[in-house]
């Protein structure tokens, strides 16, 4: 349930703090006073739109937190404590959303940030919001069939044939990829076979390139090479002015220093290491001299290589490694055309059974959806009769093709809920003939009848009582008290027959405060409640009388509860 919302510097809303109960609530107020925050603020924190024209002037965001307590055996509950969003011993979400002018929107899941769609996924499982718009779902097909499914308690077996479907489709796909793939084979494995072969001419190895281009310039370069190389060579070993004749001329003087001062001993040491050294690097070079010898013909050889590993490499990807990869690639493809003959005929047995599994539970689903639509049709009518529908017939039509192509994801059936609105008039689909306040009360009947079998526990509605008044109004507020009983009930609306059934009741005002217009939200108690239901009965004008047919009202709704 929800248990706690707060809104700040929302749209007209300052700032409100709101704490809810069980059962049956309403929100009343005059028109203009800002119902509708209360539902705009919950469709935001289970993924609605956000608008920086949401922002109440003058601030620089609007935060709106809500508290939910959902019960332990609560589907979305174990999802989350699987997930390590919930503790073992933890039913409590705390959701928040904070709309910001810059732009930068955040979203909170219990303290911790979270995407936009982590709300909406939990939103379809917290709240479900019913108002004009959403009356207009019944119309769907798909909403139709979903009732019935729900009413059936056939989700299981939805589920089941839901994944043979997606199985059978898969490879249905696949098998005629492969046909395709089979009716250019040979096109396709001449090319192949001529990409394998370009490859395996050249047989690149990997690193093969850098080690050839260091060839490369060492071979153009040669006699310039060994020309700074013996240079080079002459500067260390030079007998009368080279590195080494001079270092050790500095010996004997570091010699006789270290003699007269001990500290500078070690001097010679160093001194002694370096020529070491330097002698190492006088080896080097000439043996590199020694090495160094123009080659024509193997220039030739390395750059003709080089060459042929780039083309090779622009060609299938731009570096060696790409071009093994796309060697791999084409061998694997080489070897599938190869047994594509014997993939085609495993994949069409595949199918042929996949096509046997739907066929065998897509009947079963037709025959279940076909009793539940006959149960949900007796329930559907006994709630329309006490909605004061009496003369309205209410059915349901079901076809099923039972051919293969026709089995989409849902099933083989199409599901249609029909109306008349007289007798012996032939009953159409509820969008021709149905207005908005039959669409109301259908849409109230079967939240009813499957009540149950919902577990999103906040249901809210929308002024669904727009349309209809007098003692169908009555009979709407008893459902939605009754419906109270397994979820928390939230309704907006204009009607005191509604608000007179209700076991809380919020009243909604627009006050100035400080010069500025903003909307408060207070919870009534009895005497309150006595003076909004007249109000709403009345009008301007409020009577003694119009105040006892107030009292009266709320008496009665709660003798009936």
């Amino acid at each position: 349930m929800l248990v706690e919302l707060r809104i700040v510097n929302f749209a007209l809303i300052e700032h409100i703090q709101l704490q809810f109960q069980t059962g049956f609530t309403v929100f009343t107020g005059e028109t203009g006073a800002g119902k509708s925050l209360f539902i705009d603020a919950v469709g935001l924190l289970v993924g609605g739109r956000a608008s920086v024209d949401q922002i109440r002037t003058g601030a620089d965001e609007a935060t709106i937190e809500a508290f939910f307590h959902l019960e332990d055996d609560h589907p979305i509950i174990h999802t989350l404590r699987a997930e390590g969003t919930l503790q073992p011993s933890d039913a409590d979400l705390i959701l928040k959303r904070v709309i910001s002018r810059s732009g930068r929107h955040r979203n909170y899941l219990n303290g911790s940030l979270c995407p936009l769609r982590v709300l909406e996924a939990l939103g379809g499982n917290l709240v479900d919001i019913h108002g004009q718009h959403e009356q207009q779902s019944l119309l769907s097909g798909t909403k139709q069939l979903e009732a019935v499914d729900a009413f059936g308690d056939l989700q299981e077996l939805r589920s089941q044939y839901e994944e043979f479907h997606r199985t059978w489709k898969n490879s249905v796909d696949r098998l005629q990829s492969l046909k395709n793939q089979g009716a250019e084979r040979g096109r396709r494995d001449e090319l192949l076979r001529f990409q394998l072969q370009e490859i395996e001419q050249t047989a690149p190895q990997r690193d093969e390139e850098a080690s050839l281009q260091t060839e490369y310039q060492r071979l153009l370069h040669a006699s310039r090479l060994r020309e700074w190389t013996e240079d080079a060579h002459a500067l260390l070993q030079s007998d009368d002015a080279g590195a080494l004749t001079t270092l050790g001329k500095i010996g004997r003087l570091l010699h006789e220093i270290g003699q007269t001062d001990p500290d500078m001993k070690d001097c010679g040491q160093q001194l002694q290491e370096a020529a070491v050294a330097l002698k190492d690097l006088a080896g080097r070079l000439r043996n590199y001299a020694d090495s160094l010898e123009a080659d024509p013909q193997r220039l030739d050889v390395v750059s003709a290589r080089l060459d042929a590993i780039r083309r090779l490499g622009k060609k299938y990807g731009g570096s060696v490694e790409a071009v093994l990869s796309a060697e791999e690639r084409i061998r694997a493809e080489l070897a599938m055309l190869e047994n594509l003959d014997g993939q085609i005929g495993e994949l069409t047995v595949s199918c042929d059974q996949a096509a046997k599994r739907i066929s065998a539970v897509s009947t079963q689903l037709s025959k279940k959806r076909r009793e539940a639509a006959v149960r949900l049709t007796g329930q559907v009518r006994a709630e329309l009769s006490a909605l004061k529908m009496v003369q309205t017939g209410f059915h349901i039509s079901m076809e099923r093709d039972d051919t293969l192509d026709a089995c989409g994801p849902t099933g083989s059936d199409r599901v249609e809920f029909l109306l008349n609105n007289n007798p012996g008039e032939p009953p159409r689909p509820l969008g021709r003939i149905a207005s908005g306040g039959e669409l109301s009360r259908i849409m109230l009947s079967l939240k009813t009848v499957l009540s149950k079998r919902d577990r999103v526990p906040v249901v809210i509605f929308d002024e669904i009582d727009t349309g209809v008044g007098g003692a169908v109004a009555a009979a709407m507020g008893i459902r939605l008290r009754k419906l109270g009983m397994f979820h928390q009930v939230f309704c907006i609306t204009h009607l005191p027959q509604v608000a007179s059934q209700a076991e809380h009741h919020f009243l909604v005002n627009k006050r100035e405060v400080g010069g500025r217009v903003t909307t408060v939200i207070e919870s009534l108690n009895d005497t309150g409640r006595e003076a909004e239901v007249a109000r709403m009965l009345g009008g301007v004008t409020i009577t003694r009388k119009v105040r006892e047919t107030a009292a009266e009202l709320i008496k009665n709704s709660k003798q009936k509860g």
